[in-house]
């Protein structure tokens, strides 16, 4: 389980890499297009679509990540005073009963979604750059199976630290995430 776990681990670690990487391009963009219509008064066609496509990209490709190095928003008001096995109780709860099956879901429909755009040459119709949207729709299907896989890794731990007790033995080994103190500490 440890190799599956560290797997997924590496998988939603290098969509939240590619992801993160998007947002140079989307800077770039911005700034070429602020100094394009400002500047030399000639907007440019394309850094609209350019913007919303890196720009939804990068949120679908860091949800994973986002997951796996627990910096999802969660109401702490009560969560934060129960036990790590009651903890890891809810966690698996909520992942067998709504994560992987409502985003298992949603990432075959969006698969299908972009492979239907795929197959009838769909482009966006917004402007006259007017570009093939289907690579802006696999990143859909890419960022929800990537959540599923990390919600998998993440009910793989809970259900470790429920068999083993306090202390979880499947850990992060490139994330924030550690049974191991760090040095020094």
């Amino acid at each position: 389980m440890h190799a599956l776990v560290s797997l997924i681990d590496r998988i939603t670690g290098a969509t939240g890499v590619i992801g993160a990487c998007l947002v140079a391009p989307l800077i770039i963009a911005s700034c070429y297009e602020v100094i394009a219509r400002y500047v030399f008064g000639a907007p440019t066609v394309w850094a609209f679509e350019l913007g919303y496509m890196l720009t939804g990209a990068n949120f679908l490709l860091g949800m994973a990540y986002t997951l796996r190095e627990q910096a999802h928003i969660r109401i702490e008001v009560f969560y934060q005073f129960f036990s790590a096995r009651t903890k890891a109780i809810i966690d698996s709860l909520t992942y067998v009963l709504i994560v992987v099956p409502i985003c298992s879901w949603l990432a075959y429909g969006l698969y299908e979604y972009a492979l239907n755009s795929y197959l009838e040459q769909e482009t966006s119709g917004m402007s006259a750059w007017n570009p093939m949207i289907w690579p802006f729709r696999i990143t859909f299907a890419i960022g929800f199976a990537t959540l599923v896989l990390q919600a998998v890794a993440e009910l793989i731990r809970a259900a470790d630290m429920l068999y083993h007790g306090d202390e979880p033995k499947l850990v992060v080994e490139l994330g924030t995430k550690t049974s191991q103190p760090a040095e020094g500490v």
